[in-house]
Order: structure tokens, then C-alpha cells, then sequence
């Protein structure tokens, strides 16, 4: 295990945004990840939306190890099998949209940094119950920062990470950070398709070091 679960919480509390990205094509995402971390970011999460998500990540994961400190995880894990496989990859932390409760005793048993996603008070009782110090309040933009500002008031000691219609403003941020979250996963909002396409990615870096200036004076 390359980082303690204290270590990989602390560097998602520092930067306050993890980036959440998916591309079928390896040099891309190498690009991206690249991008990412020349702009500040400490956290990635690369997700399994694709056919070949096992085999870029790999590669990638690979790739990310010029990066001493940069956290890498996987997330869109629905299944111990799946997170088996990404795990063998070298995955440091497992992110679903869902709370699973199989795989999070697997993540457990594994000592791996499960991390549920979670739209309920009930939820986050049983994510809690079953060792969760990180919950995705997913999607963002359903639950809203009145869940989470709810939720802090019922479990203060909770770290909550919104994702899903997260948007690098100002006034948003605000609003996240002012409710209480822990960080924020940032996906679509952050990486443009048009840049993407065009491998743009020193507009990517530009964008991504504005928010996380935006997030550090939110967090003040």
C-alpha cells in the first residue's frame, strides 16, 4: 500500500478537488493526468466508464508513478470483482456511485480506501457503520448543499465529497465549502471536451490552478 488512508484523506483535504476523468485513448489521459498535476492536484480519480478503462488505468497508473505523491483511484466500481481487478492494477482507493455493502467489507478486507456513494441520511448511517471515513454525496446536483450542510449537523466527524454537477465558480465552490464538504470530484465541468479533442491541455492546467485558488480562498 503506497499511501495510508490518513495520508490519501489529508491530501484530498489540501487540494480540496479531485479530478474524476475517463478517455479510451491512453496518450490522452497520460496528457490530462499530466496537466492535473502540474496545476496542484495530489488526488486523481480515473473512472470505469469504458471497455478498456481496466487497461488505461494500468498504463496510466504505471505512467502517474513518476509522481511520488500523486493519489491514484478508480471510480464507477460496482462489483469486488471489478475491484479486485483494478486493485491488482495498483488502484489506491475505490470510488462508487452506490453504497455497496459487499464491496466495501471486500475494500475492507483488502485495506483499500473505499469510498460509497451516498444520497440518503440512512445511507450514510450504514456507510458509516461499515468503516467509511469519506462519503460521495452523488450526484451533487440532486442532493444539493442543503443535504450536506444536514448531514454535517447529524455526523460533524463526517468527511463528505460532492460530485456531480460540481462547477469550477467561485459561487458555487462557495456554497459546497460553506455547507462543509471535505473536497469536491470535479468531471465534466473541468475537462472541456473541446480542449480534450484538442489536446489543449495547457488550458486544462490553467483552469484546473484557477479552481483550486478559488477552492483554497473558499476554504479561508
Amino acid at each position: 500500500m503506497k499511501f495510508s488512508n490518513s495520508k490519501m484523506l489529508q491530501a484530498m483535504s489540501d487540494t480540496g478537488m479531485i479530478p474524476v476523468f475517463n478517455h479510451v485513448d491512453i496518450e490522452v489521459a497520460k496528457g490530462v493526468l499530466d496537466a492535473s498535476y502540474k496545476a496542484g492536484i495530489r488526488v486523481f480519480e480515473f473512472t470505469n466508464r469504458a471497455t478498456n478503462s481496466l487497461e488505461v488505468f494500468k498504463e496510466l497508473y504505471d505512467y502517474a508513478g513518476k509522481y511520488s505523491d500523486l493519489v491514484m483511484g478508480i471510480g464507477t466500481i460496482f462489483t469486488k470483482d471489478v475491484a479486485s481487478d483494478f486493485i491488482d492494477a495498483g488502484a489506491d482507493f475505490i470510488v462508487s456511485p452506490a453504497l455497496i455493502p459487499e464491496l466495501a467489507v471486500f475494500c475492507n478486507s483488502k485495506e483499500i480506501f473505499y469510498v460509497p456513494g451516498c444520497a440518503t441520511m440512512s445511507e450514510i448511517f450504514q456507510a458509516k457503520k461499515l468503516g467509511a471515513t469519506l462519503v460521495k454525496a452523488f450526484p451533487g446536483n440532486v442532493v444539493g448543499s442543503a443535504f450536506v450542510a444536514a448531514a454535517k449537523s447529524v455526523y460533524p466527524e463526517l468527511h463528505i465529497m460532492p460530485t456531480g454537477g460540481v462547477e469550477p465558480t467561485e459561487e458555487n465552490l462557495k456554497e459546497w465549502f460553506d455547507a462543509g464538504v471535505y473536497c469536491v470530484g470535479m468531471g465534466s465541468q473541468l475537462f472541456k471536451k473541446d480542449w480534450i479533442k484538442n489536446q489543449q491541455y495547457d488550458l486544462l492546467e490553467d483552469k484546473i490552478a484557477e479552481t483550486l485558488k478559488i477552492i483554497q480562498g473558499c476554504k479561508l
